[in-house]
């Protein structure tokens, strides 16, 4: 069996800490995330203006085994390529935990500390 190794986009940490200390974010309950995800669309359409440099960004993990340019690369959005989504944050801190993704799930926490200082 080929297990997936998804590693931290630090990339994506410090773009995520630099939001939040600029408040751009969105201070939304856990279950709302289904409603603030972007969509495949709204994916596809950010790429078409701003490239993967930028997209990666909003990606808090990388499965580096696919190649750069590959959507499925990229695991445990956190916004919706505006502002960090609390309900994102708490989705793929949940989801790091779930799958044992520690230098994730331990990134994702800190961001989450800084929501809460936040509200």
């Amino acid at each position: 069996m080929n297990l997936v190794v998804v590693k931290l986009n630090a990339r994506a940490f410090e773009h995520a800490k630099k939001l939040v200390r600029e408040r751009q974010v969105v201070l939304d309950d856990r279950d709302e995330w289904s409603e603030h995800r972007p969509s495949a669309e709204e994916e596809n359409r950010y790429l078409e203006q701003h490239g993967f440099a930028e997209y990666r960004k909003w990606y808090l993990g990388e499965d580096d085994e696919q190649n750069e340019e590959n959507k499925g690369r990229y695991k445990f959005p956190y916004g919706d390529f505006e502002k960090v989504h609390r309900c994102g944050v708490l989705s793929a801190e949940s989801r790091a935990g779930q799958y044992k993704y520690t230098d994730i799930e331990v990134a994702v926490a800190h961001v989450h500390g800084m929501l809460e200082e936040l509200s």
